[in-house]
């Protein structure tokens, strides 16, 4: 122990700790010099707003601001926005940010999504329009046919085209259903022979 405690009083010793020092001070120091520089420390970029800009048009934004994107997953559709323009993006406008940071963008689709008719025919115009809004179709408007089940839906028609259950349609189109009116028509009525 006596031994132990004499080398740490040497000369030797003392010079090694103190080459020790310097030695993680220049080491802490170009590090940090180097973190500075490759972290752009203290530089930032304010990311534009990319609200209804095309595709086309972002990137061109983005590379002029130094920046990196990736396009994700079509949300459903806008209508307040153009088609395959940007609905979305992450970080927001405004936000500062380091040079070649991702930004994250949500594009607009083409359209609404297609939904399938439901089976309405022979079923209560009531019972077809609630059937209907589940899906997300709306009923435009219902005429009447001279047809025996009141308010039963006969037909289906979308833009004056008669359509089937099963057919596709995109989301939020307005359908017209024809009802029977409750009145028996004229090629079913049966005349009596009177002999």
């Amino acid at each position: 122990m006596k031994n132990f405690l004499n080398f740490l009083k040497s000369k030797t010793f003392l010079i090694q700790l103190g080459l020790s020092i310097l030695v993680l001070v220049i080491l802490v120091f170009l590090v940090l010099r180097w973190l500075g520089s490759t972290t752009n420390h203290g530089e930032f970029v304010e990311v534009p707003d990319f609200a209804k800009l095309s595709v086309m048009e972002m990137r061109k934004s983005v590379e002029d601001a130094g920046l990196r994107y990736e396009v994700l997953d079509s949300a459903n559709y806008n209508p307040d926005y153009p088609r395959f323009s940007i609905i979305e993006q992450n970080p927001s406008a405004g936000t500062k940010v380091k040079t070649n940071r991702k930004i994250y963008f949500t594009v607009n689709p083409s359209g609404y999504k297609k939904v399938t008719v439901p089976k309405i025919i022979q079923v209560t115009k009531r019972n077809a329009s609630s059937m209907l809004k589940a899906v997300g179709l709306d009923v435009q408007r219902v005429t009447y046919i001279d047809q025996l089940g009141k308010d039963m839906v006969y037909y289906i028609k979308f833009k004056g085209k008669d359509i089937k259950p099963g057919d596709k349609l995109p989301k939020t189109s307005k359908i017209e259903l024809v009802c029977g009116n409750g009145t028996i028509p004229n090629s079913a009525i049966i005349k009596a022979d009177s002999e």
